[in-house]
């Protein structure tokens, strides 16, 4: 695993080959942040990496300048490996959450300016994502969702649904989280 771009560029991270997280490539990592600059800026944002994995995107987020990245990993080794690349980093401002990431989009009272969501391609209640996010409190007015998915998803009928990007076999949906009317 290697770091993009930003503070931490071009640090590498050996992934335990008994991992069954699919990271996302270094190709469709740096095109998801290049598009992601022309819709928001993401120095100073709260971020949540849902079905962390690897922590590729957590990191990458905070080299890029996030104000505070939250991960969450339901696998226990995984969270141990992104538990040790925080601390190699020396990321204080970055939190790690053991749990489920389904549940904690309904659970928790933390909100966010972006969330990424990378589940497994198969996961049965992978379509609900975008609909379980954009109708909870979790995403703040005018936030983004990036829903990385495989190719037999079309999100594009969805309420907020306003982009979609292909890398190879990588896919990713964009959400905007319409901002409340003025009165």
């Amino acid at each position: 695993m290697r770091i993009v771009t930003g503070k931490y560029k071009g640090r590498h991270f050996e992934i335990p080959r008994t991992f069954k997280a699919r990271p996302t490539t270094d190709f469709a990592k740096e095109n998801l942040f290049n598009v992601l600059r022309g819709y928001t800026d993401i120095e100073g944002k709260d971020v949540l990496d849902l079905f962390a994995g690897t922590g590729s995107i957590t990191a990458e987020f905070l080299s890029r300048g996030s104000h505070f990245v939250s991960s969450v990993e339901l696998d226990r080794e995984h969270c141990a490996f992104i538990a040790s690349v925080l601390r190699t980093l020396g990321a204080d401002n970055a939190r790690l959450h053991r749990y489920d990431a389904l549940r904690y989009i309904t659970h928790s009272s933390d909100t966010y300016d972006i969330i990424f969501a990378d589940p497994p391609y198969k996961l049965p209640r992978l379509g609900e994502i975008p609909s379980l996010v954009l109708s909870s409190p979790i995403l703040r007015p005018d936030g983004l969702l990036i829903l990385e998915h495989g190719k037999n998803y079309d999100f594009s009928a969805l309420p907020g649904f306003f982009d979609h990007r292909a890398y190879g076999s990588v896919n990713f949906s964009f959400f905007r989280h319409p901002a409340p009317a003025a009165e």
